[in-house]
């Protein structure tokens, strides 16, 4: 037999016998059929009813049944109330944004209101209010020199390269100021994500791998690494070979040409060697390419007296700084549609690997000074790729 269950009409007669017509509780039970226990239980939430007491149960009065729909009326309306609010507050916009919702909201409700439903200190506010008020001359100025940098950068420049620059002039700032200067300015950093490369273990038995990864050079014209990337001008594809001194990063030689062939790395070379100076006991290190393990290239070597490394087969981390260089071209000046000439794409690379990178752009190697700077005037270097 299943357990009985009772209405609240029922519950309300039955406890109105002992309460309202002074039968006993045992009297009560047997008129009605109801155990002693729940029936004491009716009668004492009907006492507390008549006193007042609105009960977790169902209530049995009319009157505490109307009360009970009113807090259930209560209690939905301040669900729905902090539906917006918390819906609101769950995308972290941030209390300027805030700020600007009440400023839009203030014709439709009181700040006041407006402040306690956002959960927003009404003096927070107002003192928002008042600071929109004044100009900030100094903030200004200094949004003005990170955007000058932002654009000399060619929309390039992260929080971390304009803050170096910044502190190079002088100023006191930390990144989390930039950041929001460039939030500020709307500057949006175009940097790619980091590209997915395979590796491998293979060397070539006549040319080793003699740097095997130890970027950290001591002496400048120590180690020299090489690379080609390609570049698109005038509609075809055009070459270009470049020289890394791993001792600053800088670039110490370069060359572009329509051809992809070994004349092309060894004008590269020859540019370097003439521009450094015609030092020794350099090492260059360089993939596996056929034009730096062609015959032409490889005597150009020799003459020179550099002793040639070359990097695992497939293996770019081997070379991982040439691969920088051309990564931070591609993404931080390359035009996205690429050169209309040859002359231009000369032009606008010299200027990119032999003044804005060797001079101006922030390394992270150098403790964000340039390569040509840091060379310059060495300190400690960080060891960083």
């Amino acid at each position: 037999m299943g357990r009985r269950t009772f209405t609240k009409e029922f519950k309300r007669e039955a406890a109105g016998l002992v309460v309202d017509q002074g039968y006993s509780i045992a009297e009560a039970c047997r008129a009605t059929g109801v155990g002693s226990t729940a029936m004491s239980r009716w009668v004492k939430q009907l006492q507390g009813e008549y006193g007042g007491v609105t009960p977790k149960a169902q209530a049995l009065t009319p009157e505490q049944q109307r009360i009970q729909e009113l807090e259930e009326q209560v209690r939905k309306l301040e669900r729905e109330k902090s539906i917006p609010k918390k819906g609101y507050r769950s995308l972290n916009v941030g209390r300027s944004k805030i700020f600007a919702l009440i400023d839009h909201l203030r014709e439709h409700g009181n700040v006041q209101q407006l402040c306690s439903l956002l959960e927003i200190p009404r003096s927070s506010y107002y003192d928002y209010r008042d600071r929109r008020k004044k100009i900030d001359v100094e903030r200004l100025r200094l949004r003005a020199k990170a955007t000058e940098i932002f654009n000399k950068s060619r929309q390039s420049a992260g929080s971390r390269s304009i803050m170096s620059k910044l502190r190079q002039d002088g100023e006191i700032v930390g990144r989390f100021k930039v950041r929001r200067l460039m939030k500020e300015a709307n500057l949006v950093s175009k940097q790619p994500r980091p590209p997915a490369y395979k590796v491998a273990k293979v060397e070539r038995p006549d040319i080793p791998n003699h740097l095997d990864r130890q970027f950290d050079v001591q002496q400048p014209n120590q180690v020299w690494c090489g690379d080609i990337t390609y570049v698109w001008a005038q509609g075809r594809w055009i070459y270009l070979a470049v020289i890394l001194d791993l001792y600053s990063r800088r670039v110490v030689g370069w060359s572009l040409s329509e051809k992809v062939d070994a004349d092309l790395t060894i004008a590269a070379l020859d540019h370097a060697y003439q521009l450094r100076g015609q030092p020794t006991a350099v090492t260059f290190h360089s993939d596996q390419g056929c034009q730096y393990a062609s015959k032409s290239f490889r005597q150009r070597l020799w003459r020179y007296r550099i002793k040639q490394s070359m990097s695992r087969r497939g293996n770019c981390w081997d070379n991982a700084p040439m691969e920088r260089v051309f990564r931070s071209y591609k993404s931080e000046w390359m035009p996205s549609a690429g050169y209309t000439s040859f002359d231009e794409a000369q032009k606008d690379i010299g200027r990119y690997l032999m003044d804005y990178y060797n001079w101006y752009r922030p390394h992270q190697r150098n403790g964000g000074r340039a390569p040509a700077v840091a060379e310059k005037n060495p300190i400690l270097l960080s060891g960083n790729s």
